[in-house]
């Protein structure tokens, strides 16, 4: 798990690093310039890490799941090999996709607006501004988001309903408790990442205005890297016991 998180901080760091620079310098001067090559730089990694995401979230669900619903198997499922070989499948498969996505649409012809009406990079007001046919990019973007988000998205739904039905068999109130303990910080997670994308890019109301489209963008681009730490750390007791014993120390050795 802590394998997990900690790779999962390094996809968060990542995406912050990667947008809240740019978008600081956008808000601070009400507007900014970026470059083609910039542009399509901030997509690749945009992209990339967004994916990797999606991959981690869906093998973090696959580890609570054998956790309480096959505990005793868990040491011989979740073995050191299954957790290098899916964090690499993972890095690649987010670095892949995003690279077919931005050599696309670094081929597209922009003989129009050169004004992005958002806070970043995003795909959706750069595909706006085009004046080639998206078609083709729009159909490429919908087939690689069956096995990026789709496909994450089931395995993540079908984990937590046996999950669920697994933790209500439990007889005691007590390790009710504790079993969904072990998963409600990802499940928090999940939730807040998968319900901000979704209605960005899978299901967006006809209504929802790009005010809206920008807030939601903020959610999943700097709220949910910057919550994440904070979740797994306030619902973690091993995490929760080191930060006191560590302040422990640090007071007493101010006292000496």
């Amino acid at each position: 798990m802590y394998f997990y998180i900690s790779q999962l901080s390094i996809s968060d760091i990542l995406l912050s690093t990667n947008i809240v620079p740019n978008l600081l310098h956008v808000l601070l001067n009400n507007g900014g310039t970026v470059s083609f090559i910039g542009c399509m730089t901030q997509i690749y990694f945009f992209v990339s890490t967004e994916g990797l995401e999606c991959f981690l979230l869906t093998v973090m669900s696959y580890d609570r799941y054998v956790a309480i619903c096959n505990p005793l198997r868990y040491s011989s499922v979740i073995t050191n090999r299954f957790c290098v070989t899916s964090i690499i499948i993972s890095w690649l498969m987010g670095n892949v996709f995003s690279f077919i996505v931005t050599i696309t649409s670094s081929k597209l012809n922009f003989c129009g607006s050169n004004i992005i009406d958002h806070l970043l990079c995003d795909l959706v007001p750069l595909l706006e501004l085009s004046c080639s046919d998206t078609f083709s990019v729009h159909l490429e973007i919908f087939v690689l988001a069956i096995p990026s988000v789709m496909v994450p998205t089931f395995i993540i739904v079908v984990s937590y309903i046996y999950i669920v039905v697994s933790v209500l068999r439990i007889p005691s109130s007590t390790g009710r408790q504790k079993a969904f303990s072990t998963c409600s910080s990802h499940l928090i997670v999940v939730s807040i990442f998968y319900w901000t994308m979704f209605s960005v890019y899978v299901f967006p109301k006809r209504e929802q205005t790009w005010v809206s489209s920008k807030i939601l963008s903020l959610l999943y681009t700097v709220f949910t890297p910057f919550i994440n730490p904070i979740i797994y750390s306030l619902r973690n007791k091993d995490i929760k016991k080191a930060i006191k014993q560590t302040l422990h120390k640090h007071i007493s050795r101010n006292k000496h």
